[in-house]
């Protein structure tokens, strides 16, 4: 195994000592796949299905069902540059499809079963995919859109043959084992990520193969100088997303690790618990959302042997209480990382390096450069709020967004990459996260990131899960609004609630006190965990258009 970083005592050291080296010719296949192949007993993934039953995945079988369907769709006139969509969870097929397209030159797009047939259509529709890959469950969608996608031509299913598909399995069949990866660019499109956007319809972030290089030095940081002897790779963050497919899946692959993937629907702490032990996991990502149910199990020490090392956390801010109940409970520290599909991994911790601010991103990683900037690129001083951002040229850096100049010429100010969210630098070069850009409250003239308030509301014995968004108001332009989720054993009431106003009062500024608060049963999350504030904003926006009539 070959590191591309050098371990030290010290982030100094580690950050000094290292240095960019991309090629100009680079496919990911080679890396994540064919450079392991040799060794017919090396392990590439573990997947459990429905019923909990394990089929193991060797790299060799790996490349050669890549191969076989690499030679399926160039059989079929696919060509260098056309786009395979995949609409999968975590199934090997995904992860076998992904690299027989980068080995055709081809690119794929992930794209995930939770959508609707209007988010399907648009994707395939906006990318120009020709292909599509799925399973039983999600075709009844597929069928149902075919009609409007003039493009796409032919349906692949993973488990089954319906009417107006072929079977993945059968359709590689007969196909040659043997394949000659493209010689690719550095820069050439491997895959199209969509972002989920907070204005208009969803972008297309054009993906480069370098982009694999990119993410290395950082995970490998995060992940405290993996690889290390016996790593093995999980997170229940599907593969769709880049938190699964880009800070695990093919991370874990360019080391030649293990992986696990399960047919796990939605997140179970217990089942999370059970996987970690039965699979001698030694790291996981797993978002502050997972952590805090994690956290709702009982001993789990007692009943289950944990192997973890390290664990990759973020999309929210991992509070002081987590942080406290991981080295407690868990014996490990959780190392945060922030990025994002455009520009992933840009800032992280490392526990072993430097110390762990809890609730902060860490600082930049390997290789990035990172400063808080403001609307007219200016580096601003330690402690000022401003643009997270990141400067270019980097490897992780998308190329543009698919069939949107604009918005690509946008993403820039001057030389820095600008993410939309929102936070400062302290003293030590620590990056806190305030907010999104649009998920920053704006009240009688504050500017309220949403991480503090839910951080102290969720001290309170009775918070489980907390999201605060601004709610416009004639006086203050908007006001405070909590939704909680409350542990078992207590009931939402106006007590309840005046009682969590005078908590939070105790715990930050006095105009960052809710002065609504409603109790839920649950909240409107993305599949890697992360709350999604935009859509309790447009809840609170249709409740008062009905309520004014």
């Amino acid at each position: 195994m070959t590191n591309l970083l050098k371990r030290g005592t010290t982030y100094e050291e580690v950050y000094g000592n290292f240095k960019w080296n991309i090629p100009e010719f680079y496919n990911i296949a080679d890396d994540v796949c064919d450079r392991w192949a040799a060794d017919p007993a090396r392990v590439a993934l573990v997947y459990e299905n429905a019923q909990k039953m394990p089929r193991t995945y060797t790299f060799a079988e790996v490349r050669r069902l890549a191969n076989q369907l690499a030679n399926t769709l160039t059989g079929w006139g696919l060509t260098r540059g056309d786009r395979v969509t995949l609409l999968l969870a975590q199934d090997p097929e995904c992860a076998i499809s992904h690299v027989a397209c980068w080995k055709a030159g081809m690119v794929s797009g992930p794209c995930s079963v939770l959508f609707g047939g209007d988010a399907i259509t648009y994707r395939l529709n906006d990318c120009g995919a020709k292909v599509l890959v799925t399973d039983m469950a999600n075709y009844p969608k597929v069928a149902a859109l075919r009609k409007d996608c003039p493009r796409l031509e032919r349906v692949l299913v993973v488990d089954g043959e319906p009417e107006g598909a072929q079977n993945w399995w059968k359709a590689i069949e007969g196909a040659s084992a043997d394949f000659t990866n493209v010689r690719t660019r550095a820069d050439d499109i491997a895959w199209i990520s969509y972002t989920s956007g907070t204005t208009g319809m969803p972008k297309g972030s054009v993906q480069p193969h370098r982009m694999m290089l990119g993410h290395m030095p950082s995970l490998e940081f995060i992940y405290d100088f993996f690889p290390q002897a016996g790593d093995t790779l999980w997170s229940p963050a599907d593969w769709a997303w880049m938190a699964g497919l880009m800070d695990v899946l093919m991370p874990g692959w360019f080391h030649g690790c293990k992986v696990v993937a399960t047919a796990m629907k939605g997140f179970e702490p217990e089942e999370a618990y059970r996987i970690l032990d039965q699979h001698g996991v030694t790291l996981a990502l797993l978002t502050p959302t997972m952590l805090k149910l994690m956290r709702t199990v009982q001993n789990p020490l007692e009943r289950y042997q944990l192997k973890l090392r390290a664990v990759l956390s973020g999309g929210e801010s991992v509070g002081a209480g987590l942080h406290e109940w991981a080295l407690n409970e868990l014996k490990i520290s959780i190392n945060e990382g922030f990025g994002q599909t455009e520009c992933n991994v840009i800032l992280g911790n490392n526990g072993k390096v430097f110390p762990v601010k809890p609730g902060s991103l860490g600082k930049s990683t390997p290789g990035t450069v990172c400063a808080i900037i403001d609307d007219a690129g200016n580096i601003l001083p330690p402690g000022e709020e401003g643009h997270i951002a990141c400067k270019r040229p980097h490897p992780v850096m998308l190329l543009e967004y698919l069939n949107k100049p604009e918005a690509t010429r946008d993403k820039f100010i001057g030389e820095w990459l600008i993410t939309g969210d929102v936070g400062h630098m302290d003293e030590d070069g620590y990056f806190w996260f305030h907010g999104r850009g649009d998920d920053v409250i704006t009240s009688s003239g504050y500017r309220i990131g949403p991480g503090e308030i839910e951080d102290a509301l969720l001290k309170h014995p009775a918070v489980q899960m907390a999201a605060a968004i601004g709610v416009p108001d004639p006086v203050r332009t908007e006001i405070i609004k909590a939704f909680l989720i409350l542990k078992p054993g207590f009931e939402g009431s106006e007590a309840l609630a005046e009682e969590l106003r005078d908590f939070v009062r105790q715990r930050v500024a006095r105009h960052e006190v809710p002065r609504l608060i409603e109790f839920v049963t649950s909240l409107p999350m993305t599949t890697t965990g992360k709350i999604m504030r935009r859509e309790l904003r447009e809840l609170e926006k249709q409740r008062r258009a009905a309520a004014n009539g």
